[in-house]
């Protein structure tokens, strides 16, 4: 026994039962917002009287956690404050704007546009930097492991998220009529998922839907990504005689021979009329949504076509019993979404939605310069859109893509459940429907997943918490995916 407590009080000061979490805030504040604000790039209100006219985004920084005053006065704080006066524990976001006119600059502004909940012991909160005697004369626990916000005085945790594992071709079967077999993949880009479902019909036709385009022919799309003679076509799918025997009744699905042909049989399924849009329209779906985590360029048109194919390729060998179905319980099919995960699409989707800040940022600019005025920067920037709707989607635990309870109040009726919170699992699947094989415990759980830690009722098996000693790995960066890659087909060519 006393050899288990040596070996949690060992876990807990070296690796800590929440270090995952706060790893992933201290990513997402130095790697992932300076990474959206380089995306967006620049802001292009339209404003003719004055010319050619851009808003270039420079630097990122982020200020110490602070709270302001009644009477305008901003000073430091920490996070006891927040709890006793029912405040959120923030620190302000700046970012560069340099003024553009007629190609000239002018001079850079360093603007306020939000305040972001800090998470308790990350790199920006300045309980990590003290001892434990200096946490004790702060009001903190000195065994409080962080990991979690104060949102309006109350503590809030981001619980873990369970997905389906992004950019893999998982096959299975479907008891859907006149379909026999389907494929799934989760294209992601920057935090998004475009779902991809391939279906292969009784008669043997496979049809594939994506971004609102339904029961679309692989063939049709194939062509239109640049596969344009039946040969290549089939050389891409398989060498394999018996896979190309089952694919060939799909070449009769299309009479177009090019891509140009293609793209126009793409814009008659998807009802296009208006000429001029056409082309244009089939050609954004084909880069922009068309598994976009192969790029969103027209260049990467060809690694689509390919990827698609080997899919096919799947499908067709599942189809023929060469290969076993994907258990798509399995944990190595499955990925979690940690807290800079989570708080990275919330912050993209409002600085970019509709309405979200960089819309209103442009819509001020152009509004004040029609009344004949030149506007300072810092007047434009609404910083209470992005500090309002953060600090909402984490109180009320409502996020981006309909989700809820992503967020949730700490349990503190004792300090192991305080922990457990942390480490807590959420499956999406709904509670209301059976799910028995989401819900069941997996050999593949072992050394991850509590195997009895999980709740009565409708939520059973759904709700999961990590074994005591599991920690999280990070995925590679996709630059380094794309060099490790070029390694691993270098190896090949030079071993074959």
């Amino acid at each position: 026994m006393k050899e288990y407590i040596d070996l949690l009080k060992a876990f807990s000061d070296e690796q800590g039962f929440v270090k995952f979490q706060i790893d992933s805030y201290d990513d997402f504040i130095t790697n992932r917002i300076p990474n959206i604000i380089r995306q967006i790039k620049e802001i292009k209100p339209e404003v003719p009287d004055l010319g050619e006219f851009k808003i270039k985004l420079g630097k990122f920084k982020l200020g110490t956690p602070s709270v302001k005053e009644a009477d305008g006065s901003v000073r430091n704080t920490y996070p006891l404050e927040a709890r006793v006066r029912n405040l959120t524990y923030a620190a302000p976001m700046f970012v560069e704007m340099t003024p553009v006119l007629n190609g000239i600059e002018s001079e850079t502004i360093l603007v306020n546009f939000g305040d972001l909940p800090v998470m308790l012991k990350s790199k920006i909160c300045p309980l990590s930097t003290l001892n434990k005697q200096e946490l004790i004369q702060a009001g903190e626990d000195p065994d409080d492991p962080g990991g979690y916000f104060i949102i309006n005085g109350t503590e809030r945790v981001l619980v873990l998220i369970e997905e389906i594992a992004p950019n893999r071709i998982l096959v299975e079967k479907t008891k859907t009529p006149n379909i026999s077999e389907v494929a799934r993949i989760h294209s992601e880009k920057d935090g998004y998922i475009q779902r991809h479902i391939i279906e292969r019909k009784t008669d043997g036709i496979i049809k594939i839907n994506f971004a609102n385009v339904n029961k679309l022919s692989v063939v049709v799309l194939l062509r239109a990504l640049g596969l344009e003679p039946d040969r290549d076509i089939i050389t891409s799918v398989s060498a394999d005689p018996e896979i190309e025997q089952e694919f060939y009744p799909n070449l009769f699905e299309t009479e177009a021979a090019t891509s140009k042909e293609a793209i126009e049989e793409i814009a008659d399924f998807l009802k296009i009329m208006q000429k001029e849009y056409r082309q244009d329209r089939v050609n954004k779906l084909l880069d922009k949504y068309l598994l976009p985590h192969l790029g969103q360029e027209k260049k990467d048109r060809i690694d689509k076509a390919i990827f698609l194919s080997k899919a096919i390729e799947k499908i067709l060998r599942f189809h023929l019993k060469k290969i076993p179905k994907d258990d798509l319980d399995h944990y190595s099919n499955k990925r979690l979404r940690l807290s800079g995960d989570l708080l990275e699409v919330l912050f993209r989707s409002i600085l970019l939605g509709k309405w979200g800040l960089i819309t209103r940022i442009t819509y001020n600019y152009q509004k004040l310069t029609k009344r004949g005025r030149f506007p300072p920067l810092p007047s434009i920037v609404e910083s209470n859109v992005l500090t309002n709707q953060i600090v909402s989607a984490i109180a009320i635990g409502s996020w981006v893509g309909g989700r809820t309870g992503v967020s949730q109040r700490l349990e503190r009726s004792s300090f192991i459940k305080s922990l457990s919170h942390a480490r807590n699992v959420l499956s999406p699947l709904t509670s209301t429907q059976e799910h028995f094989e989401a819900r069941e415990l997996y050999p593949s759980h072992w050394g991850k997943i509590d195997p009895s830690q999980t709740p009565e009722g409708a939520t059973i098996g759904l709700r999961k918490y990590l074994a005591v000693a599991a920690q999280i790995t990070t995925g590679i960066p996709e630059k380094d995916q794309k060099i490790l890659q070029n390694i691993i087909e270098k190896n090949m060519g030079n071993s074959i």
